[in-house]
């Protein structure tokens, strides 16, 4: 009876490592995610082990590799999403990202477009603040809340106050 019951298993494994490199081969994953995702298959539930031996798997094949992931992830989240470095290295540490593949993946946002979004995302809100006497709070909670340097926000502050009449109140 147990006879019957190995190769099943085995096509079990073989049934997940082929799903998983479905996915992969489709977007970037970590190995955090996948492996969340191996734990908690309805079908066919794996035990940790065997969890471990496919993603052992997926990164010998090059599915998987956090370096790649969180340069993607890092890139991504700069471009669509303005988010600064602050917020995008909290979010790749939460993920389990080593802190050198996360100095990697930072290194690899352009700074100067770094700053034109945090310039565009503050001019744009700023316009919606007008006449608002907490309007420089606003924004310095805002550049925050994306993970930008208070020092970053700062400058693009003043250089807003500097260009806009719409600014003006709150420039001090």
């Amino acid at each position: 009876m147990n006879e019957g019951k190995a190769p099943n298993r085995e096509t079990e494994l073989k049934w997940a490592l082929a799903r998983m490199q479905a996915l992969c081969s489709r977007r970037e994953y970590c190995v955090a995610d996948i492996r969340r995702k191996l734990l908690r298959l309805r079908d066919h539930p794996l035990l940790p082990e065997e969890a471990e031996q496919i993603i052992a798997d997926l990164v010998k094949e090059k599915y998987l590799d956090d370096a790649r992931y969180a340069g993607a992830f890092a890139r991504d989240k700069a471009a669509l999403t303005a988010w600064g470095a602050a917020k995008i290295r909290y979010a790749l540490r939460a993920k389990g990202i080593s802190d050198e593949a996360i100095q990697q993946a930072l290194e690899s946002i352009e700074p100067e477009r770094s700053e034109e979004r945090l310039r565009k995302l503050l001019a744009s809100r700023s316009r919606a603040l007008s006449g608002d006497p907490k309007a420089k709070q606003k924004l310095l909670r805002l550049g925050l809340s994306r993970g930008y340097s208070y020092d970053e926000i700062l400058t693009q502050i003043e250089a807003i106050c500097q260009n806009s009449e719409l600014m003006q109140p709150f420039a001090e």
